[in-house]
């Protein structure tokens, strides 16, 4: 006689946001592979280059929606975090900050819970621009109004803007340059060590950087919104993406954060 079975309790995590999540350019990749337990599922669903509104807008929130059906599993969790596409200058993607921001996360949260699964938000990982060795801050107001729908729909915050930016800060405009996917240009190097992040410089700056009598325009502060296009990101240095140091270094604070806004999770999360 084979002694009686002892049913599992498997839980299920989906990833939901843009680039910064994303399998590549993304801390959720890492997440998915070293820090869930085999009895906690991981599925990314983030898309380069999506907001609050395009995410919805072009479908990607309905296959959302279909993962989360409960199913075999004791609990979903759904971790929510944008905030960089939804910033002015990206058509089609911007939202306002004001209104539709906030809106558009009410809105996930209030669908996520009628689906049966418990959201979670998360404030935008950091940009790691600076300006005389101090880190620009610029997603500081999409970080704070994701903390105070947070507070007012009583959902847990993994506050990764608050951890990323700190720690991005401590690191320096130097050594920040690690977590990118790619090598910086030596010029790029030689600005961060003065203190200021510069964008590409002439000879492999975008088209739209050159001057109209035909001389490279001089490099300045990136393109954010030519940096972070719709679609995959590509595999070069920018102040927004990861590569696999960087994948790792804040896969690991999302799920500390995690582990301690999730006390339920704690038992199938690994550090």
């Amino acid at each position: 006689m084979r002694p009686p079975v002892t049913p599992i309790r498997a839980s299920k995590i989906v990833l939901v946001g843009d680039s910064t999540t994303a399998v590549q350019g993304g801390w959720g990749g890492a997440f998915c592979d070293r820090h869930v337990a085999s009895f906690l599922a991981c599925i990314n669903l983030a898309r380069g280059g999506r907001s609050t509104y395009n995410y919805r807008a072009e479908g990607s929130w309905d296959i959302a929606l279909h993962e989360m059906r409960a199913g075999p599993f004791e609990a979903v969790y759904v971790l929510v975090q944008f905030g960089h596409n939804d910033q002015p200058g990206k058509p089609g993607r911007s939202t306002d900050l004001a209104s539709e921001y906030p809106d558009n996360l009410r809105r996930y949260v209030a669908e996520i819970r009628a689906a049966g699964a418990q959201p979670v938000l998360v404030t935008p990982l950091t940009r790691r621009q600076f300006e005389g060795g101090r880190l620009l801050d610029d997603l500081a107001a999409w970080a704070e109004a994701t903390r105070a729908v947070a507070r007012e729909l009583d959902v847990p915050l993994v506050d990764l803007h608050a951890r990323s930016r700190d720690l991005v800060q401590g690191m320096g405009p130097v050594l920040a340059m690690r977590t990118a996917q790619r090598p910086a240009a030596p010029e790029q190097v030689v600005a961060a060590q003065a203190g200021t992040t510069i964008g590409a410089p002439p000879q492999t700056a975008p088209a739209a950087t050159v001057a109209t009598a035909g001389r490279p325009a001089p490099a300045g502060a990136q393109d954010n919104a030519a940096t972070e296009p719709m679609g995959q990101a590509k595999l070069a240095f920018d102040y927004t993406h990861l590569g696999p140091e960087g994948a790792a270094l804040f896969a690991a604070i999302v799920a500390d954060e995690l582990a301690q806004q999730v006390p339920a999770l704690r038992r199938n999360l690994i550090p």
